[in-house]
């Protein structure tokens, strides 16, 4: 039985700034079934590419990624926002539509080669996404690819979506 995954994310208009509706997943993690159906569908098109790390992004990419982890019989590598982690770490600072930021995890999160699947809960404009692809591709992971539950596909996150690897979305608005 298919489960209709779009009718567990709800519309939060104005926030976190007046003119954004935000896409809050929050529902679908309520739901045990479409939690579930949700995780299926993230690691599906990655289930036979020999995925060695699932790299989550902070916060709400923990949640799916730790998921996608299991799933897929990896382990799960946290990419938090600056001075979170506790051993050295290694980080890259991006532009966002609002100002800057910067990403980190630990230093030794990665091996060279290994292959990695970057996971986010959302897709908007993109600059999160590629700046931890690449602080993945300069501690040395081989990239097999990215996952979001939901793309905002008006904002063209895809379109510049650089890299020769899939980028894979469970629903686009």
């Amino acid at each position: 039985m298919s489960i209709d995954l779009a009718r567990y994310v709800r519309d939060v208009a104005d926030f976190p700034q007046p003119g954004v509706v935000f896409k809050d997943l929050t529902p679908l993690l309520a739901d045990a079934r479409a939690f579930a159906a949700a995780i299926d569908a993230l690691v599906a098109p990655f289930r036979d590419t020999a995925i060695q790390r699932v790299v989550g992004i902070e916060a709400r990419g923990f949640i799916f990624g730790a998921a996608a982890a299991h799933a897929l019989g990896a382990g799960f590598v946290p990419m938090r926002k600056p001075r979170k982690l506790p051993a050295a770490t290694i980080g890259i600072d991006y532009s966002l539509e609002y100002g800057q930021d910067r990403l980190e995890m630990h230093a030794d999160a990665l091996v060279r080669d290994e292959r990695v699947l970057l996971v986010d809960d959302v897709l908007a404009t993109g600059g999160t996404l590629a700046a931890a692809a690449s602080l993945c591709e300069h501690a040395g992971a081989t990239l097999a690819g990215a996952a979001v539950v939901a793309e905002i596909g008006f904002l063209g996150a895809r379109a510049r979506w650089n890299r020769d690897v899939p980028l894979h979305a469970v629903l686009v608005f």
